[in-house]
């Protein structure tokens, strides 16, 4: 009788509660997966397209820029359908399936409009602007750096590891320049990336993903300032401009 006793004092509905909690995770995560698939796919053709610009003479970057945005704009969609399904739950219960896909998008954003897209209607073509937080979130149609609710949004930390995605890309865009015979680009890519370190000096950083990858920034600076240097030695450059 005791034994009977011992045997019924753990309830079997216990446990069958825990694995329908169980698989309504593994649900909600395979929805969030399959959304994130298809965001991987347009990720990867909007930066294919945006490599040509280390091929492509700046002057002749327009239909390279446009073919970027509307794939982008592709992005967009998928990561509304993503934000529909996220928003239902607590943000950082599943944020850490989609960060890196939203951190792609951000930079594809970020570098198309230092390229010059997604300029102002009617202001033209803006080379080597910087996009705020704000235009990214305004171009992703979703918020920013949310504190009051609880619902899919853009971080701050997201958006500044596209910076230093950027600052890579743009070390690479010097080199390619030069090959290009863009003489006058690494200048400008040159104090751009000096004014983006600067930025992040300003910055006290407690992620650590983050604050080791802002590390890395000094030495991209570097490599841009070799290029601007030897460009200055070949006297390809204008005097005086050789430090920009």
């Amino acid at each position: 009788m005791a034994d009977q006793k011992m045997l019924g004092m753990v309830d079997p509905a216990v446990f069958e509660h825990l694995q329908t909690k169980i698989d309504e995770d593994a649900k909600v995560r395979e929805e969030i997966r399959d959304i994130l698939q298809k965001l991987e796919r347009q990720g990867r053709n909007a930066q294919s397209i945006l490599s040509r610009a280390h091929s492509t003479p700046s002057s002749q970057l327009t239909s390279t820029i446009e073919t970027a945005e509307k794939a982008i704009r592709d992005e967009v969609d998928t990561i509304y359908d993503l934000s529909e399904v996220a928003s239902k739950y607590p943000y950082y219960k599943y944020n850490g399936l989609w960060t890196r896909d939203i951190q792609n998008a951000c930079f594809a954003i970020i570098l198309c409009g230092w390229l010059g897209g997604f300029g102002a209607e009617g202001s033209g073509s803006q080379h080597g602007r910087l996009l705020t937080i704000e235009e990214v979130g305004q171009i992703l149609n979703v918020p920013v750096n949310l504190k009051e609710r609880d619902a899919f949004h853009l971080t701050i930390e997201e958006y500044l590891q596209s910076l230093i995605t950027l600052i890579e890309e743009l070390a690479r865009l010097a080199v390619n320049s030069v090959t290009l015979g863009d003489y006058q680009r690494p200048l400008q890519i040159s104090q751009f990336v000096k004014d983006l370190h600067a930025g992040f000096q300003i910055l006290n950083l407690k992620n650590d993903s983050l604050r080791r990858r802002s590390d890395s920034i000094k030495y991209n600076v570097k490599k841009i300032e070799d290029v601007v240097y030897d460009l200055s030695l070949r006297n390809l450059v204008p005097k005086g401009n050789g430090g920009a």
